[in-house]
């Protein structure tokens, strides 16, 4: 409802609450996050899950490549 999936004479009757009510609810949070980012679709946030996985993955191999380049350069010595 907010974010414009479900219509706001849906969410009211739901609840049995007045249309005009909701509405005014829903107008005064957007009023207030007005500056904000709009919220991610569903495919968005799909990706943004994928990509933090992939960044934790590479910093772990990362890590371990440190340890590792750490490790041949004492051997070398």
């Amino acid at each position: 409802m907010v974010e414009g999936q479900q219509p706001i004479a849906k969410v009211a009757r739901e609840h049995g609450l007045s249309e005009t009510t909701v509405g005014n609810w829903v107008r005064k949070y957007r009023e207030e996050r007005a500056g904000d980012e709009p919220p991610l679709q569903l495919s968005e946030r799909a990706r943004l899950r994928e990509l933090e996985r992939e960044n934790r993955e590479m910093a772990m191999e990362l890590a371990f490549l440190k340890k590792a380049a750490a490790y041949f350069a004492r051997e070398q010595r």
